[in-house]
């Protein structure tokens, strides 16, 4: 049995600035800079960034592509005791996903006023409908992960 989570601020911290490379990454293919890992045990499982304009998938965001990852390196559809760890808010999508696979904990940078649905947008996880409580908290690097946001848009909207 997995022992309780326990926040560690600075393995937070770590763990954003992977899900931040992947984000950059993402950007250099001309993506909206969104990187996120998810985390079992202290080791990353499952890396990702948004893709949904190279891979022609409207549901290829970071979260859902490193979830997919997870789950293919443990053979399990369920990550119970994992964390998820993404640099913007999640959406209603992969709220949705984070809560049918069971992850413990997610860790987000910047907050998504628009369409993020952790806090900024009804609450999501607290909806007394679901069969899984997420454990949640924003905010971690969120200064570096809103301004490499705010950078490519501010570049896409300089070309035009």
């Amino acid at each position: 049995m997995r022992q309780p989570h326990i926040i560690d601020r600075s393995r937070d911290q770590h763990f954003m600035r992977e899900a931040l490379a992947l984000a950059a990454e993402g950007a250099l293919l001309g993506e909206v800079p969104v990187g996120a890992v998810v985390v079992q045990d202290g080791v990353i499982i499952g890396r990702g960034f948004n893709c949904p304009i190279s891979g022609s998938d409207p549901s290829a965001h970071a979260e859902m592509v490193a979830i997919r990852a997870a789950a293919q390196a443990v053979s399990n559809y369920r990550l119970p005791g994992s964390t998820l760890y993404v640099t913007l808010e999640p959406c209603s999508m992969c709220a949705g996903l984070i809560v049918h696979s069971r992850i413990t904990r997610v860790v987000f940078g910047a907050t998504e006023p628009k369409a993020g649905v952790v806090q900024s947008q009804g609450q999501f996880f607290a909806q007394p409908f679901l069969n899984h409580r997420v454990l949640f908290e924003g905010g971690v690097l969120g200064e570096e992960c809103g301004a490499m946001l705010s950078e490519f848009f501010r570049m896409r909207r300089a070309k035009g």
